[in-house]
């Protein structure tokens, strides 16, 4: 989860490009890198709520150029987890792991874990999805399993931001540079009752590798933007860690937003406690809007994000994407099509990635 934002001693250069060794792939690995997280009652039935989770990003910022086709990483796990009793520990998770079939199609399995299974690591749990195939082109492949329903693959990225402005001294000017970019996602419909039947919850995502024979968290989040507030040494233990241990973040955020938003040693503490934990609130029950409850793919969560920095940031004067859709998989086509093969082993980019 890279950032466009510098840290250095002083705190925050605001005005800076992108920097370029801080937030590079987790583990070297494009496919490990999750995007955006988002959560919002199914519109025509509330009985439902859909979750998208984005990961693998198709292009990298320095150097600018593509990442690998391949669009999950068959040795990793791809997790939603669910807080279901603000404890800020999962209660239930749902766990996607990706392998390639004889014909050399990548298809995927999806397992639904609770209680003790879930707040731990691993892929146990009861299996609601196996064999789902996954999207390369434009046509969504959609299954459905019981009260179900599953995406994965490549879609057009839904995010939104004026990177170019970032780089010119935050001189915006609506240059959406993710308007041509495409993401890999995972969207899954669910009914409520599996999720606590309407409480609020706390969602966040996350991806494991296997190091030594023990399941690694690679990456975590949930709202845009994070990593960027924590220096290099403190970058690891983040992504490795729990939204119940963030509260030892709070300094640190703080620290940058008294550099770099104006406020008061008090106010950039409770502005840091506006950020952490790590979650994305979700009440099933009510409208989504983020950052309230939950998060619209068209909710511009970059523009909220500038507003932490007390009205030194405003709007980027981009919009959302035009080729969303008001239906399953909601996600736009992808702009280029790919295919499965022997290309796939070449994949495993390390260049630098702009994240959220």
């Amino acid at each position: 989860m890279a950032g466009i934002i510098k840290i250095s001693k002083g705190g925050v250069d605001l005005t800076h490009h992108y920097s370029g060794p801080h937030f590079g792939f987790p583990r070297g690995d494009a496919r490990l890198d999750l995007a955006d997280l988002f959560a919002f009652p199914k519109h025509d039935d509330a009985s439902k709520s859909i979750i998208i989770m984005n990961a693998h990003p198709s292009h990298a910022l320095n150097p600018p150029e593509p990442t690998t086709d391949e669009p999950f990483a068959p040795e990793a796990i791809y997790e939603l987890r669910v807080d279901t009793n603000e404890d800020m520990k999962a209660d239930v998770a749902y766990r996607a792991r990706f392998k390639y079939g004889e014909d050399g199609a990548m298809t995927a399995t999806v397992r639904r874990a609770e209680g003790q299974v879930a707040a731990g690591r691993g892929e146990d749990g009861e299996v609601i999805f196996e064999g789902a195939p996954v999207s390369m082109g434009r046509e969504a492949i959609v299954t459905t399993s019981g009260a179900y329903r599953l995406f994965a693959g490549w879609r057009s990225d839904p995010f939104f931001f004026d990177i170019n402005g970032v780089q010119n001294n935050m001189q915006f000017t609506g240059d959406d540079w993710f308007a041509d970019k495409d993401v890999c996602s995972i969207v899954l419909e669910l009914p409520v009752s599996d999720v606590g039947g309407g409480a609020r919850l706390n969602l966040w995502h996350r991806s494991l590798v296997q190091v030594n024979g023990k399941w690694v968290q690679a990456d975590r989040g949930a709202r845009p933007t994070q990593t960027p507030f924590l220096a290099d040494a403190e970058r690891e233990a983040y992504l490795d860690g729990e939204p119940a241990q963030d509260e030892r973040f709070v300094p640190m955020f703080a620290h940058v937003l008294e550099k770099s938003g104006g406020y008061t040693r008090e106010g950039a503490k409770a502005a840091a406690r506006s950020l952490l934990p790590d979650v994305l609130p979700y009440d099933p029950t009510k409208p989504a809007a983020y950052p309230g409850n939950g998060r619209m793919p068209r909710d511009d969560a970059k523009d909220v994000f500038l507003t932490v920095f007390n009205g030194r940031l405003t709007w980027d004067k981009c919009g959302p994407h035009t080729d969303m859709l008001d239906e399953f998989p909601y996600l736009g086509p992808p702009h280029k099509v790919r295919t499965m093969g022997a290309e796939m082993e070449k994949g495993r980019s390390t260049v630098q990635v702009v994240g959220r």
